[in-house]
C-alpha cells in the first residue's frame, strides 16, 4: 500500500511532536464525546421523557433521519474545507454551533421539535467532524499514521466512558447533563486546535498529479487499493455495529435478568482495554512498515470472536468470545481510520473523500435493524454472527492482498 500523493517539489513531511499527537488525539476523543452519550442513552431518555414512555419507532426515526443527514454533511463540508484550504476555523464554528443546538435538544417540547434539531445539529456537529479528520492528513506524515491510528482508539474509549459519567446516579442533574457535554466536548477539542496553528504541512496538502489513463476496463490500481479499505472497514464496521446494538438482548436470551450494566460494563472495559493496544501496534507498524499487516490480524481475530459467540452455551464463554471480537474490531478500526489517510489519492480532496469513508460508519446503522429482524427469529443470533465472521474474514481477505506490496 503506497504513500498518499504528494507533489514531487516539496519538502518531505516531518514528523509531529508527541504534544501534539496528544492533543489531537483527544480532540478527536471529544468529537466522539459530542455523539456517544447524546446517540446512546440522552436521546432516549428525551423521547422517553417527552412520550411518557419508551417510543421505539420515533427514536428510530430520529436516528435513521440523523444519520441520513450526518452522512450528506460529511462529504459536503469536507468538499467546503477542500476547496478553502483550512480547517480550524471550520472546526471552532462547527464546536460553537453543535454545542449550542446541543443544549437546544434538552429544551425542546415535542417529537417533531427534537428531530429537526437533531438534524441540524449533525451539520454543525460534522461541521466540526469532517474538518477534524481531514486536517490530521494535513499534518501527520505517512510515518506516523500508525501511531496516529493507535491514538485514534482513544476516541470510542472515552465516548463511552462519558455516557457513564454524565448518567452517573446522583452525579451529575439530569438538567445538567447536555451541558456537561458540551463543556467536555470544547475541553477536549479546544486545545489542539488553539495550539496546532501552523502544524499542516504543504508536502501533506500538495496537490497529487492527475493519473496516468489505466487500461479499460479496470480503473486506477490507486483507486482500487480505496475501494478495498473503504470495503473492508465496511465489513467490520457492520459486525462491530449489530454487536453495539444487541450485545444486551443476545446475552439475555443466554442468561435471562442479566443487568444492563453488566453489558455496558464488558462495553466499555473492550473499548478502553484496546487503546494501548492499538498504540502498540500502530507503533510497530510505523517502525517496522507494515500498516497492514496488524489490520489482517485484527480481521481475522474478529472473525474468531465471532465463531466462538456463535457456539457459545454458556455467558463465561459468550463473554470471552464477545470480549475477544469487540477488542480486535475496535484495534482494527482504529488503525483503519489512520492508514485511511495514507491511501486517499488527491490531499486537495481529502475532506470530501474522508466524507465518503464516513459512509462506514453511517450505513451499518441504517441496514443492520433490517438485518438483525430477518435472520434472529428464523436462524437465531448464531447465524448473525456467523454471517458477522464471514464479513471479518472478508475484510482480512481483501487487506492480505496489500501485505505482499512495501
Amino acid at each position: 500500500m503506497s504513500a498518499s500523493g504528494q507533489s514531487a517539489e516539496a519538502p518531505p513531511a516531518a514528523r509531529q511532536p508527541g504534544w501534539f499527537l496528544a492533543l489531537f488525539a483527544l480532540a478527536a476523543a471529544g468529537g466522539a464525546i459530542a455523539y456517544v452519550p447524546l446517540l446512546t442513552v440522552l436521546l432516549p431518555q428525551a423521547i422517553a421523557d417527552l412520550q411518557g414512555h419508551e417510543d421505539v419507532a420515533a427514536l428510530a426515526q430520529v436516528t435513521f433521519l440523523g444519520a441520513v443527514v450526518a452522512s450528506l454533511a460529511n462529504i459536503g463540508i469536507g468538499m467546503i474545507s477542500d476547496h478553502a484550504r483550512t480547517r480550524r476555523p471550520f472546526i471552532i464554528t462547527g464546536l460553537i454551533a453543535s454545542n449550542v443546538l446541543l443544549l437546544m435538544v434538552g429544551e425542546a417540547t415535542g417529537i417533531t421539535q427534537i428531530i429537526v434539531l437533531v438534524m441540524v445539529w449533525q451539520v454543525s456537529l460534522n461541521l466540526m467532524l469532517s474538518p477534524l479528520m481531514a486536517w490530521a492528513g494535513d499534518c501527520f506524515p505517512d510515518a506516523q499514521k500508525g501511531t496516529l491510528g493507535g491514538a485514534l482508539a482513544l476516541s470510542p474509549a472515552l465516548g463511552a466512558v462519558a455516557g457513564s459519567l454524565v448518567t452517573w446516579a446522583g452525579g451529575v442533574d439530569p438538567q445538567a447533563r447536555l451541558a456537561l457535554v458540551a463543556v467536555l466536548v470544547s475541553a477536549l477539542v479546544l486545545p489542539a486546535v488553539l495550539l496546532g496553528k501552523g502544524r499542516a504541512q504543504a508536502a501533506l496538502m500538495a496537490a497529487a498529479p492527475a493519473p496516468a489513463p489505466a487500461p479499460a476496463p479496470l480503473p486506477p490500481r490507486r483507486e482500487r487499493v480505496v475501494l478495498r479499505m473503504w470495503t473492508a472497514r465496511l465489513m467490520v464496521q457492520v459486525a462491530e455495529g449489530g454487536m453495539f446494538a444487541f450485545l444486551l438482548y443476545w446475552l439475555r436470551s443466554l442468561a435471562p435478568g442479566y443487568p444492563e450494566n453488566g453489558a455496558a460494563n464488558i462495553f466499555s472495559l473492550v473499548l478502553i482495554s484496546a487503546v494501548p493496544v492499538s498504540l502498540l501496534l500502530g507503533r510497530w507498524s510505523d517502525r517496522h512498515r507494515r500498516p497492514v499487516a496488524p489490520l489482517v490480524g485484527a480481521a481475522l481475530l474478529c472473525a474468531g470472536g465471532m465463531l466462538v459467540m456463535a457456539a457459545a452455551q454458556s455467558l463465561a464463554w459468550a463473554i470471552a468470545g464477545y470480549v475477544l471480537f469487540g477488542l480486535s474490531a475496535a484495534v482494527f478500526l482504529a488503525l483503519h481510520s489512520g492508514q485511511t489517510l495514507r491511501v486517499l489519492p488527491a490531499p486537495q480532496h481529502r475532506g470530501r473523500d474522508l466524507g465518503f469513508f464516513n459512509l462506514t460508519n453511517t450505513t451499518p446503522g441504517m441496514v443492520m435493524p433490517g438485518l438483525t429482524v430477518l435472520l434472529v427469529p428464523q436462524f437465531g443470533y448464531e447465524a448473525l454472527f456467523v454471517l458477522f465472521a464471514a464479513l471479518s474474514l472478508g475484510s482480512a481477505a481483501l487487506l492480505a492482498g496489500f501485505l505482499r506490496r512495501p
